[in-house]
């Protein structure tokens, strides 16, 4: 099998072997795969084919043939580009042109220069070579260094690599270490090839550099391959060989060549100890090899040379060689005994273990070296040295040079310079050091750098304890004291360092010695003051050097030792205090004093006050004046003289550098801060003015004290920064120039922020330090012993300007003008703004990038031209590179960061969210590529062909990788990419980029991160919740991406199809064919996953997850967290009420948007706005429905999430009724019939009854809210509206019948109907008896929430009342409520509603909703169960209820004076007030049902008085109502004229006392009603026409209750009406010209209704034959513009069309019935006066006006109107014949 890619492999190792827990079994068993098809790569290393003629030839014809690719067209820049790399790199032309392939890939390299296509592939191909270096790397060092791995795997890989060592790996290493170097196409490139390449982020980079980081990637890999495999004789001289070449071309000061020189000595070193230690002779390759390699390579070590440099290395390699000869010698073979002393004596003449020390493992090389390696080096230099001190020989050697030193140097020595630590530096007095010196000094290096080596070590004690005995000199006590400080830096190392200082061992050396040599001192000294001497005497250099070394261990033993045994250690410190004040005591002695006395301070609390009181009572004083005063000019031996005076004259200043570290050390434990640092004041004035003021001035005999020296201050000044609080009162008083200025008035705090608000002293110093620039810190850094230091001064400056920032603005208001906020001292000078921004490159200490990219968020915030500002610097490239490339290193680091203020990556992701809404162009425009120079909404990205943050992140969201470790930057990642689609610059260029086919971003992670299973509580608690919020960021993107989305666009509309597609699994036929549904590559992120799998059912379990209580307070660890209530203005939902909002707080602590509300969202905006690029729609919404159904049942499920998942059954339900009359899918033609209609997509009724069973389940579920079961009532109710008729309520089936008549069989359609109705009242049975089962429960809880809810409440839990009322055909919760008493209940609280005067607030709003729905309740009773349910309502005293009220007064408000102003926004709830007159007289109208079943006889009788009593209460109200202005009356209006008339209209003709006036009234709407032409198409004179239909019924349902009350006066009453109007008469009658015009305008009304019916239906039927344009006129026509889009096809249109005609001509239909009913009544009305004697002799001119309607009438037929006139027509004819003979009279 072919092997992985570099770059796969590498991610493959990485994942498996670097990842912070251990390999899953899938990555265990990828990582052997990728092990083993890597070995041809790893045998073959770095090793590619040539150039080749034929190939050439090929490259130069311009058409090119890769594996597994189609034909490649090649222009002249491209053939100039593949010749020149594979002339420079040795590479074969073919290779070339993959390289050219695989870069455009990378970086697209259209438009660009040939020299930058050539430096992009070239750095290409060194990214594959490096990632395939590093794989060998990672794997090499899993095996031979223990990192805790498993075992077996290490041997499975370890049994992998034994083969390819045999086949030449390590040959092949040793092999590129050399030839590498070497000025060749293969190596660093000839003098005249093209120097640089461009690496990963599009930076320059020398070649010799990257080939160096190759070379030394190598030499890491030769080293730990030494562990794994030994090397053989023949390696081991190359080796040696590689060695001295090396170590000659090595400079001390070019780091990586001396770190390629360590990897290669340390291979040797290791071999040696290896192969000596080696207990299995089958491993050891040297021990078991014949005599005359170890001749042989015995000569080549013992030979000298002249370089010393390559003499140094070598004695190391001889130092091991020789314990190699010890460990596996042949005693018995003298001649290597001989070799053995004559290596040991060459190693010791030359002092080997000089070098070892000083030029391996204390340079600056060494210790930048890799962490991992140095470790493996500093443990192969233990195992050396002990083997060396614990082997007999070589003890034998030790003794013999420690004699040497005893005897050869001088008790006292010569005096030594004191600038020099005696304990830092190895020689003394110019001289070198004595090998024995050395050796001590070596060992302690070693265990200084590791010391949990020390443990268990009894070689290392046991050699101590000899080293210690029998000092002679100072030299050796010095350096013998130097390795027991050292032992001491463990726990277990200080207690044992103490008990041997401490006991018999040693006879003058021990705790005794350093105290009472102290006391001596002090006495000595105590006693020529006292005898006047003018001078002390000099304090001898060697005791003082021996005391510092005392000191040094004295401080180690107290730092480490156990908390609670240290405290009875040393019981009186007293004479560590007491030479401090001396003159004569050396400042490097007081410097150790003192790091000795620092040590105590956590001892115990009590230790520290007696601290601070010995150094007043014996330390040198801090002599100062108020800040910038000058002192008395008598001078007096204190602080500053010691420094100026004493130390500076040195050039050395360890006295001033650890008294600044004791005062900080004391400081930084005080606990009363109250003085907010008054009484330091005095030390803080010296720190500021004496030492750090001038220290960039002074001279420094060592540049590491000056780095010491500047730490000390700047540590003082964070201290000052952040310890303290100040309050406006000392703000204030700082610059009160009235007031006394004296030091103990001044606070430290605010006197350094004057410093830095106006570029003083202390912020010139730090500026400075700045300054000097990264590079050359960076330069510094690795190739200084001091570069730790100089690091630690500008991490800490950098710390101390975010501390002033933090402050600076609350004083710049008080302090202008003499002061102003850093940010414009700063600005003064771009050179320091660019020189802050640009640490964010310095990769060796995090913090200080952490630093750098907080400070361009506080100056991103205050400087609005920040980002011109480093475009004129021309520094804005390398700006967004280096954040792009921290940005990537955080993403790739396999490192857990536990603290997120300490993770880089969030807080450049952080910056970015921060800055987007700032001014534009802004820090986030610039760091993610957007045109800064131009128009930024113009923008067109792109990230595939400029480095910067937005490929890191687009890149690394694609590939989501390590979810367990960058799991907050995908967070972080989603957040910041929904708030660039938010934001309105850069909408735009945004969606553009991640709806485009190479991204799909909107949908590729459904299926990944939408629905990956979380982690367990118990088990990853803050990845569960960084995942959760992952998952909330996707979901509000799809949302926001489905809802701004232009369907227009091609783009955006592929985009919202893979949405959804991804999402639900599906879409509609028109988009299948898109290549965004069919691809499976990974540009549509879609996989192999099955088509139709529906992922939001994944997501829905997701969900089942219990959220955190929001009451309890969680700490900020996310303090900024920038998330704003956005979506919800877009998605039109508020954030603000109990479960309407959107945020939460997590269990991690921080305020994110709510996981669950979002889920809501997304499924709402694509159900609401996006179904129609879905198929099946109907059976994905019952899918979406009956999951969140059965999730809201689970008891896993809370009560929030509940909530959440009935919002989206409410949707879907919503959609679901939609889809009933949406045209049905899947069509061959583009026609539509009348079947479309009654075929509508109602689920089965199996499916039906399953949702209405969960949904009961879940109202009925233990844990509930009011809240959520409001919205569950609300889903209840819209059930019940999607069940009651499969049909259109405004298509009766007459017209359903007319129309299937003319399409198919009468047979088929009875057929069909029958059937459809059948499933219908199949239906409306299951639906009763499912509730029925839970009847009990359900009315217990919902009349529950009636009465005791709140508002909105109890409203819709009476409308749920209603609804089941309306499904009660066994009258089975009537007697449910009637137990209840319910309904007197809601009797009660109507009137009482309605007698009270209540004034317009929220809460009568929301009462007013409350009453509306309880009269619903009461009418609904009425209306389900009849006269019953009429004579129910009786009972209860409705009548007498409502005659109580005061309807005047609501009617009032309706027609009071206009409104103010104030209270004009509640003008829509006074006509909700005016609206509660309709239900009340519609309940009176119901009452009127029992009138006619009463007995004529009886019309007194008690429903009709009680009618008639309300109608006289209320007259004011039936007045007003009557003698309303039907012209242009609204349908409100209209519906109330119609209640009334009907009302009085079936009562009042009982009435004999006319004292109310309704007759008149009612005569007086007859003449103005019955005159109207009903004939004309326009009578209502309305522009809708759908509105205009509504008023035309209602006006002749007005018509025929006024005809019904004459046809009850003439009947019933027996009253005969004049013919004419009777104009001498005051009062109205009615005529029988009216009637007759009555009947004349209903017989036109009646010809035009029909006619329009049948225009209609015929419109119907030519339906498939009209144009598009046609069919857009008829919709518009209906007013249904709205339910079309532009995109919709002819059928679809078609069927809207069809629909909405079929609705007008249903209207026509009912109209026509009721048209018939008026003239039936007329007709009756006038037969009644024919008939009557007394009245026909009048009729003769009236019946030559009344014979032509009755004609016109007469000639009506059936099938025009649509029913049976036989009746209708013997009434005409039986009139008409009455008519003629009374013409004939």
């Amino acid at each position: 099998m072919a092997p992985p890619p570099p770059r796969e492999l590498l991610a493959i190792f990485e994942a498996a072997l670097l990842g912070p827990a251990p390999p899953s079994p899938s990555q265990r068993v990828e990582l052997l795969h990728a092990v083993r098809d890597a070995a041809p790569a790893f045998r073959a290393l770095l090793s590619y084919p040539g150039p080749k003629a034929s190939d050439r030839t090929q490259v130069e014809s311009k058409e090119v043939r890769l594996p597994d690719m189609p034909p490649i067209t090649l222009d002249d820049t491209d053939v100039q580009t593949a010749l020149k790399l594979s002339d420079e790199l040795n590479l074969n032309e073919i290779e070339c042109v993959r390289l050219l392939v695989d870069a455009n890939r990378e970086w697209v390299l259209y438009g660009r220069e040939p020299l930058e296509m050539y430096r992009l592939a070239a750095g290409l191909w060194y990214m594959e070579r490096r990632d395939l270096i590093t794989s060998l790397y990672i794997l090499l060092r899993s095996v031979a260094l223990d990192q805790g791995l498993d075992a077996d795997l290490m041997s499975e890989i370890d049994e992998q690599l034994q083969p390819l060592f045999n086949d030449g790996l390590r040959q092949r290493i040793i092999a590129l270490v050399k030839e590498l170097n070497r000025e060749e196409p293969a190596g660093i490139g000839r003098p005249s090839s093209e120097r640089y390449v461009l690496d990963f982020r599009g930076a320059l980079v020398e070649r010799k550099a990257i080939v160096s980081r190759e070379r030394l990637s190598l030499s890491h890999c030769l080293a730990l391959s030494t562990l794994i495999k030994l090397m053989s004789p023949k390696e081991v001289k190359d080796v040696f060989s590689i060695l001295k070449d090396c170590a000659a071309e090595a400079n001390q000061n070019t780091s990586v060549e001396l770190q390629i020189t360590y990897g290669v000595l340390f291979s040797l070193v290791a071999t040696f100890i290896s192969d000596a230690l080696s207990t299995s002779h089958e491993k050891g390759s040297l021990s078991s090899s014949d005599s005359s390699f170890r001749h042989e390579f015995h000569e080549l070590v013992m030979r000298t040379g002249n370089n010393m440099t390559v003499e140094g290395f070598v004695g190391v390699v001889r130092l091991a060689w020789s314990v190699h000869l010890m460990l596996t010698q042949d005693r018995s073979n003298s001649r290597e005994m001989s070799d053995i002393w004559s290596c040991l004596e060459i190693i010791c003449r030359q002092n080997s273990f000089e070098f070892l020390r000083e030029r391996v493992l204390k340079t600056a090389a060494y210790q930048n070296d890799d962490e991992d390696i140095v470790y493996m080096y500093t443990g192969y230099t233990h195992k050396l040295m002990m083997c060396f001190i614990s082997h007999p020989t070589s003890r034998d050697k030790i003794k013999e040079i420690k004699k040497k030193a005893m005897t050869a140097l001088s008790p006292y020595g010569p005096v030594r310079d004191h600038r020099e630590d005696p304990v830092r530096n190895g020689e003394q007095g110019g001289q070198p050091n004595e090998p024995f010196i050395s050796l001590l000094e070596l060992i302690r290096e070693i265990y200084q750098k590791e010391p949990e080596l020390v443990h268990g070590n009894e070689e290392l004690w046991t050699f101590v304890i000899y080293a210690g005995e029998d000092h002679t000199n100072t030299q050796t006590l010095v350096a013998f004291l130097g390795l027991l400080s050292t032992l001491a830096s463990t726990e277990v190392g200080a207690a044992k360092v103490y008990e041997l200082l401490q006991g018999k061992i040693y006879r003058s050396v021990g705790w005794s010695t350093l105290f009472d040599c102290l006391s001596i001192y002090e006495e000595k000294f105590k006693k020529s003051i006292q005898s006047s001497a003018s001078i002390l005497p000099d304090f001898p250099e060697g005791d003082a050097q021996a005391l510092v070394a005392y000191l040094a261990v004295l401080q180690k033993v107290v730092e480490n030792g156990n908390p609670m045994e240290r405290r009875k250690w040393f019981p009186d410190i007293e004479p560590l205090f007491k030479l401090l004040s001396y003159e004569n005591v050396p400042p490097y002695l007081k410097g150790a004093l003192r790091n000795s006395i620092a040590a105590f301070i956590k001892v115990s609390p009590l230790l520290k006050d007696a601290i601070w009181n010995y150094l007043e009572q014996y330390d040198l004083p801090v002599v100062t004046a108020p800040l910038g005063h000058h002192t008395a000019t008598q001078q007096i031996y204190d602080m500053r003289f010691e420094l100026n005076e004493v130390e500076a004259r040195r050039e050395s200043y360890p006295s001033t550098i650890s008294f600044l570290k004791l005062i900080n050390a004391l400081i930084a434990e005080e606990r009363n801060i109250s003085d907010r640092g008054r009484r330091f004041m005095g030390i803080f004035k010296f720190v500021y003015e004496d030492v750090f003021g001038p220290f960039p001035q002074r001279a420094y005999a060592d540049p590491q004290e000056k780095w010491e020296l500047a730490l000390a201050c700047l540590e003082h000044f964070r201290m000052v920064l952040s310890m303290y609080d100040i309050n406006d009162d000392d703000i204030y008083a700082s610059v009160n120039t009235s007031a006394p200025s004296s030091i103990e008035r001044q606070l430290p705090q605010l006197e350094l922020l004057k410093d830095f608000m106006s570029g003083k002293v202390a912020f010139r110093n730090i500026m400075n330090i700045i300054l000097v620039g990264v590079d050359s810190i960076v330069n510094e850094r690795t190739t200084q012993t001091y570069g730790i230091l100089l690091e630690k001064t500008v991490h800490l400056s950098l710390e101390i300007l975010i501390l002033v920032m933090e402050k600076d603005l609350a004083l710049a208001d008080v302090f202008r003008p003499l002061y102003q906020p850093l940010d414009v001292i700063l600005a003064k000078n771009h050179r320091q703004i660019i020189a802050l921004l640009e640490f964010i490159r310095y990769d060796y200490l995090p913090q200080i990038q952490q630093c750098s990219i907080k400070i361009m968020g506080i100056l991103s915030s205050r400087i609005v031209g920040l980002v011109q500002l480093l475009l004129e610097a021309d520094v804005g490239k390398t700006v967004i590179e280096d954040y792009a490339a921290c940005l990537e290193f955080r993403f790739d680091d396999f490192q857990v960061i536990e603290d997120t203020k300490d993770d880089v990556g969030v807080l450049i992701l952080q910056l970015l969210v921060d800055n987007i809404c700032r001014p534009a162009p802004n820090i986030t425009h610039l760091l993610l590529r957007f045109d800064v120079t131009g128009s930024i909404e113009q923008t067109a990205l792109k990230p595939k062909s400029h480095y910067s943050c937005l490929k890191i992140i687009l890149d690394n969201l694609e590939k989501v990788t390590k979810p367990d470790i960058n799991a907050l930057l995908y967070e972080f990642s989603f957040q910041l990419l929904y708030e660039l689609c938010l934001d309105p610059l850069t909408c735009g260029p945004v969606m553009d980029l991640l709806s485009t086919k190479k991204y799909q971003f909107f949908s590729k992670h459904v299926g990944t991160i939408g629905v990956t299973p979380l982690p367990k509580r118990n088990t990853n608690q803050s990845l569960r919740i960084s995942m959760l919020h992952e998952r909330a960021w996707l979901l509000k993107m799809l949302a926001l991406a489905l809802h701004l989305s232009d369907i227009s666009s091609p783009v955006y509309r592929e985009a919202c199809v893979a949405i959804l597609y991804h999402t639900f699994g599906q879409c509609a036929d028109d988009f299948r064919s898109t290549s965004l549904v069919h691809s499976r590559d990974a540009s549509t992120g879609i996989g192999n996953e099955p088509a139709n799998r529906n992922k939001v059912l994944d997501l829905l379990e997701v969900l089942q997850f219990r959220c955190p209580d929001t009451s309890v307070k969680y700490p900020q660890l996310l303090s900024n967290l920038g998330v704003e209530s956005k979506i919800e203005e877009i998605l039109r939902n508020s954030a603000t009420c109990e479960f309407g909002g959107v945020y939460y707080y997590t269990e991690r602590g921080d305020r994110l948007i709510d996981l669950g509300a979002f889920h809501g969202k997304l499924l709402q905006v694509a159900v609401s706005r996006r179904m129609s690029l879905l198929d099946d729609r109907s059976q994905l919404l019952f899918e979406l429905l009956d999951a969140s159904l059965a999730a809201t049942t689970s008891p896993d499920c809370s009560v929030k999430m509940a909530y959440v998942l009935t919002n989206v059954s409410l949707t879907c339900m919503a959609k679901l009724r939609d889809e009933r009359f949406i045209c049905p899918a899947g069509a061959d033609s583009d026609a539509v019939t009348c079947l479309d209609i009654i075929s509508s997509k109602q689920l089965p009724n199996a499916a039906c009854n399953s949702l209405l069973f969960k949904l009961v389940t879940a109202i009925l579920r233990n844990e509930s809210s009011e809240t959520l079961r409001r919205r569950q009532y609300a889903l209840l109710l819209s059930y019940f509206q999607y069940c009651r008729s499969i049909l259109d309520s405004d298509v009766p089936p007459s017209v359903l019948r007319f129309l299937l008549l003319e399409e198919q069989e009468a047979d088929d359609d009875d057929f069909t109907l029958q059937k459809v109705l059948k499933e219908h009242n199949e239906l409306v049975q299951a639906n009763f008896s499912i509730i029925r089962k839970e009847a009990q429960a359900i009315v217990d809880l919902v009349t529950k929430d009636a009465v005791h809810g709140s508002e909105a409440g109890k409203a819709i839990s009476f409308y749920v009342l209603d609804a089941l009322i309306s499904i009660d055909h066994e009258k089975y919760f009537l007697n449910q409520l009637q137990s209840r008493g319910i309904l007197r209940s809601c009797l009660s609280d109507v009137t009482n509603y309605l007698s009270k005067d209540s004034s317009l607030t929220a809460e009568s709003s929301q009462r007013l909703c409350t009453v509306d729905a309880q009269f619903s309740l009461l009418l609904r009773i009425s209306h389900q169960y009849g006269k019953q349910g009429s004579q129910i309502l009786l009972s209860m005293g409705v009548l007498q209820s409502l005659s109580s009220c005061n309807l005047m007064g609501v009617q009032k408000k309706g027609n009071s004076r206009p409104i103010s102003n104030i209270i004009k926004e509640r003008a829509g709830e006074i006509d909700k007030k005016k609206s509660l007159i309709a239900p009340v007289l519609r309940i009176v109208t119901s009452f009127t049902s029992l009138v006619d079943s009463a007995d004529f006889l009886e019309v007194r009788n008690k429903i009709v008085r009680e009618i008639v009593d309300f109608a006289k209460r209320h007259q004011s109200v039936f007045n007003s109502i009557l003698r309303e202005n039907i012209s242009g009356a609204n349908l409100f209006t209209l519906e109330r004229l119609s209640l009334v008339v009907s009302i009085l209209s079936k009562v009042w003709a009982y009435e004999e006392n006319e004292e109310c006036s309704y007759i008149q009234d009612l005569f007086a709407l007859m003449h103005s009603l019955f005159s109207l032409d009903f004939g004309s198409l326009n009578f209502m004179q309305s522009p809708n026409m759908i509105e205009n239909q509504k008023s035309e019924f209602v006006v002749f349902g007005l018509c025929f209750s006024l005809i019904s009350y004459l046809y009850v006066l003439a009947t019933k009453k027996n009253m005969r009406f004049q013919v004419s109007y009777d104009y001498n008469n005051d009062q109205q009658q009615p005529t029988l010209q009216m009637v007759s015009d009555l009947l004349n305008s209903i017989t036109l009304a009646l010809e035009r209704v029909a006619e329009e019916k049948y225009m209609l239906l015929n419109k119907v039927r030519d339906l498939n034959e009209l144009s598009r344009k046609e069919v857009d006129e008829i919709i518009k026509l209906c007013m249904k513009q709205d339910c079309i889009s532009p995109n919709d096809n002819i059928r679809k249109r078609r069927y809207i069309a069809m629909i909405d005609l079929s609705c007008m001509a249903g209207n026509r239909d009912q109209l026509i019935t009721l048209l018939l009913q008026i003239a039936e009544c007329a007709i009756t009305i006038l037969l009644v006066h024919f008939q009557d004697e007394a009245c026909a002799k009048d009729l003769s001119s009236f019946s030559d006006e009344l014979l032509p309607v009755l004609e016109r009438l007469e000639h009506f037929k059936e099938d025009k109107v649509g029913r049976s006139l036989k009746l209708f027509h013997r009434s005409v004819t039986t009139l008409k014949e009455m008519t003629i003979r009374s013409m004939t009279v």
